[in-house]
């Protein structure tokens, strides 16, 4: 099953869509609960905005580089309210471990010096293929 796959990688490539159409891809953290993936980002980024205007989006399997290792699947992507942010932050802290505690301390130490970003999680739902 692609949920599966996707959600067993480190990484995936999660495209979103500007107004006019262009594409634009960034490689992601992944973690999966039940027939949802989910990522977290900064509520300011570019992936942010773009979902914002539109659920529109696609998602592969990648390498920390975003190069494509897998099948490209449409799917929407939602952004979501606070609970669901703290639940997905929690979800990558589990599965990610040490490299989710360095860029988590990142931002602690960010937040010390008034600069922290917000961050927002994203549920993303596979598009039947």
């Amino acid at each position: 099953m692609i949920i599966d796959d996707l959600a067993a990688g480190k990484y995936i490539s999660l495209a979103t869509f500007k107004k006019d159409g262009t594409r634009v891809a960034t490689p992601v953290w992944v973690t999966r609960e039940g027939d949802h993936l989910y990522v977290i980002t900064e509520a300011n980024s570019g992936k942010a905005k773009r979902l914002r205007n539109s659920p529109r989006a696609q998602v592969a399997a990648c390498d920390m580089r975003g190069t494509v290792t897998g099948e490209v699947v449409d799917a929407e992507a939602v952004l979501l309210d606070a609970q669901g942010t703290k639940e997905v932050v929690a979800r990558v802290d589990a599965k990610y471990g040490l490299m989710a505690k360095v860029f988590g301390l990142r931002g602690k130490i960010a937040g010390l010096m008034g600069k922290a970003p917000e961050q927002v999680g994203i549920r993303i739902s596979l598009q039947p293929q």
